[in-house]
This record gives structure tokens, C-alpha cells and sequence, in this order.
């Protein structure tokens, strides 16, 4: 027997070609897709029908994140207020030569997982180590990810064949986790060697790859490219065969006019992580140049290590002012674009947007409810405009991820939340002993 389910009332903002709203109307899910959009009177066709009432509410399609890190939820709030490269050589990697294992990623990944889900989040791009664990733990809490095993590789010292092999392994070992895909990701342009980087495109070509990797995140990065290469990163890649594959580059803090004229003539897109660049001081990304050159563009979070959380709603809030200021421009960025960022154009940049980033017939069933019966959303005129300056994530009512509720009246379904948060202090015990030796 088919499993039916009806999402009804509320504002359906559908984020499809044509920004409909749905008023009046009702969500029809079967197992995990969305099988019609209909009008409030014919719900008394679906008499069998499980019917969850979101009157007062708004209803997206789940949000995405192209860039994150989630097993570093463990290292919130550790070594904050430091540039990136003394954060990074001087506690991060240090921190995690000492602490991260297998069990440690999978623990942290269920932490993020759970967070990004009570947020709305219910697809991210994720890259780290031990992979199949984050893979894991995701399926567990019933949201979608995309993992990619970290390749730092400053030396050519192995056979490039090895991070093949790998990648092949991982895609296996994760076919049994119906939410989960694979990308490769060479960390950056300082951690991994010309031989490794341009091996990646070639692989990338090879098996049909998602390439994902982080660029032109601060200025000492453009600096050491110019001084080594001769040339700016982007073009760095570019000539090692990168823009001949689909790419996800994260931040693009640092990217020239020539650069995303040559970003939006490829397939490629960038996640810029406005709050992580913030707080590491690295800039801002040029969001408005970026649009004017068709580069595609989305929103990641990074990891809460330099964010410090993983609230999209949050993140493109900060991001849609941020850049109307930067531009002197309060009609750059308008509420239902930015909103487009976490949502559909989110799914265009890792090529998703088939089944994600949109309430559409035929598409996955990812879906948010979000209520909007409360002061903060009163009275309400614009629901873009509510949603992107005036709500939050804490008014994430309901998450379904694939047809299957993640989170119901506010409570993770999978998961016991104080379980997480228990299981986060003793780890906080254990790095601040490391923290001390």
C-alpha cells in the first residue's frame, strides 16, 4: 500500500520557475515525492490519507548547504577571533591530528546532522575524513548528504591511483545509504600538490565526479598563488582542467572580474560562507559581480568551528544585508533571491535540481514548515521579506526529508537530543585535556 501524506494550510512558497505561491492549497506527498499540489476541496478525496495542518505556517522546500564541515561541531567556540592561517596551523589541524577518529566523526556528524535538520537543513554538501561515518550518521537522522574525503596532499609522495581507489571504495561503501552521495575534494590549492590537483580533473572527467574544494578564501591564499604560480587560483585550477568538470568551489572571497567572467561561462558554482569569512576576517565574496557574470551561487555554513552555527536562515539574512551595504544598493538581493540561494539555485549548483530545491510535482518531498503564528512574524505583508528579516530557525516547526517527517512539532524523530548534548560535553572534557598537554 502506497504511503500517502498531506501537508495542508499555510503559504506555500514553492520557489519554482515562477516564484508561485500556493495559498488555499495542499501538499500531497507519496513515500518520498511530492505528488500534486492541490486546491483545499479536494482533500476529501485522500480520506486515508495522513494529514499534518500547517495553518499560520510557511511552507519552503528544504534547505540546502553547499559547504559544510559537520564533524567539526565538536570544536565550537575553540580558538575564536584568529586569522585562518593561525587558526588552521596552530589549533585546527594540530587539534585534529590528536582527536579525530572514526568514532569521534561519526558522534560529531549525528550532533551536525541534528542541528542542521532543526534548522531547516535537510541536504548538505559535507567535506571531512572517514567519510563513510558521516555517511552514517546522516542516514541515521534521516537528512541527505554529500560526503568527500579531505585530500591533503602538499607533496607528490603517492600514486594519485590511491585517492581514486579511495573515492571508489567510498562510493561503494555508501550505496547502501539511499541519501547519501559521493564528491571528491582535494582540500585547497596549499594542501595538495599540482600533480594531485590535476589528477582530480582527470578523474573528475573520467567517472563523471562533483569536484569539491575550498578557493580563494583570504587574501595570503591569492598572495601565495600569485607568488608561486604566477597566477590567481581560479586560473591556477582552470589550466589544471578544473572548469571542464561540474565544481563546487567554497568562499570565492578573493575571485577577480576576470576570473568569474571565466566562473560563469562553466558549469561550475561557488558556495560563499558570508559568516565564516566574517569572523576570520577574510573578506567578503563579490556577490553582486558574481550574479552580474552568471556564475552559479548558493550558501554554505562552513563548519561551526568558524561560524559559529549552522542556520541558513540566519546566514542568508546576514548576507542579504551585508551586500546591499556593500553596494549601496537596498535593491540588491531582495528577500525572495536570497531565499533562492538556500533553496533552488542551492540545488543548481550541486546539480540537483531535478529532484531538490523546490515544492513541484514530482520532486523529492523535502519540506519545512515554519511558524509564522507568533509575535515576531506580525503582522505579516511580504512572506519573503518575514522570512528572510524578521524569523529564524528556532520557528522551524516541522522538517520531512524524502517523505519521512526528520522533525515533528520541533523534536528530532531519529535522534535523542539530550543524548547529543551529553555526549558533546564528555567530548568537550576529552579536548580540552588534549588542549593542555
Amino acid at each position: 500500500m502506497i504511503n500517502k501524506h498531506i501537508i495542508k494550510g499555510g503559504t506555500i512558497l514553492s520557489m519554482d520557475a515562477d516564484f508561485k505561491v500556493w495559498e488555499n492549497s495542499f501538499i500531497l506527498v507519496e513515500e518520498d515525492k511530492i505528488v500534486d499540489i492541490l486546491p483545499q476541496e479536494k482533500l476529501k478525496e485522500y480520506p486515508a490519507a495522513d494529514i499534518t495542518d500547517a495553518s499560520g505556517c510557511l511552507i519552503i522546500p528544504g534547505m540546502i548547504n553547499t559547504h559544510s564541515h559537520l564533524p567539526m561541531t565538536y570544536f565550537r567556540g575553540l580558538a575564536d577571533d584568529l586569522p585562518l592561517d593561525k587558526w588552521l596551523k596552530e589549533y585546527i589541524w594540530p587539534l585534529e591530528a590528536k582527536m579525530v577518529n572514526a568514532e569521534m566523526v561519526y558522534d560529531a556528524s549525528l550532533h551536525g546532522a541534528a542541528e542542521m535538520l532543526k534548522n531547516g537543513i535537510c541536504l548538505s554538501n559535507d567535506m571531512y575524513f572517514h567519510c563513510e561515518k558521516i555517511a552514517q550518521a546522516c542516514d541515521r537522522a534521516g537528512m541527505r548528504v554529500i560526503v568527500s574525503d579531505a585530500i591533503i596532499a602538499p607533496e607528490f609522495k603517492a600514486d594519485p591511483a590511491m585517492f581514486e581507489t579511495n573515492m571508489l571504495e567510498l562510493i561503494a561503501n555508501c550505496a547502501q545509504y539511499p541519501l547519501v552521495d559521493c564528491s571528491y575534494a582535494p582540500h585547497a590549492i596549499y594542501t595538495c600538490s599540482e600533480t594531485v590537483l590535476k589528477s582530480a580533473a582527470l578523474y573528475a572527467q573520467k567517472h563523471g565526479w562533483m569536484l569539491h574544494t575550498h578557493l580563494s578564501e583570504s587574501r595570503m591564499e591569492l598572495e601565495d598563488c600569485l607568488a608561486k604560480h604566477s597566477k590567481r587560483p581560479l586560473d591556477y585550477l582552470a589550466d589544471l582542467g578544473w572548469l571542464e568538470c561540474y565544481c563546487i568551489f567554497a568562499h570565492g572571497v578573493w575571485l577577480s572580474g576576470e576570473e568569474l567572467e571565466r566562473l560563469g561561462n562553466s558549469n561550475s558554482a561557488i558556495a560563499v560562507c558570508t559568516d565564516s569569512n566574517m569572523k576570520l576576517g577574510n573578506g567578503f565574496a563579490p556577490l553582486k559581480s558574481m550574479i552580474a557574470n552568471k556564475v552559479r551561487v548558493s550558501l554554505g555554513s562552513d563548519g561551526v568551528a568558524s561560524n559559529n552555527n549552522l542556520d541558513l536562515l540566519e546566514e542568508l539574512s546576514t548576507t542579504a544585508k551585508l551586500h546591499k551595504a556593500l553596494n549601496e544598493d537596498p535593491e540588491f538581493l531582495p528577500a525572495r533571491d536570497a531565499l533562492a540561494l538556500v533553496t533552488i539555485e542551492a540545488a543548481k549548483a550541486l546539480g540537483k535540481d531535478k529532484l531538490l530545491g523546490s515544492i513541484e510535482k514530482g520532486k523529492a518531498a523535502d519540506i519545512c514548515i515554519i511558524d509564522a503564528h507568533n509575535l515576531q512574524s506580525s503582522p505579516m505583508y511580504n512572506p519573503y521579506s518575514q522570512l528572510v528579516y524578521a524569523m529564524n530557525a528556532h520557528q522551524m516547526r516541522d522538517v520531512m526529508v524524502a517523505g519521512k517527517f526528520a522533525v515533528k512539532n520541533y523534536n528530532l524523530q531519529n535522534l535523542d537530543e539530550m543524548e547529543l548534548v551529553e555526549t558533546a560535553q564528555e567530548y568537550k572534557t576529552k579536548i580540552l585535556r588534549e588542549l593542555k598537554q
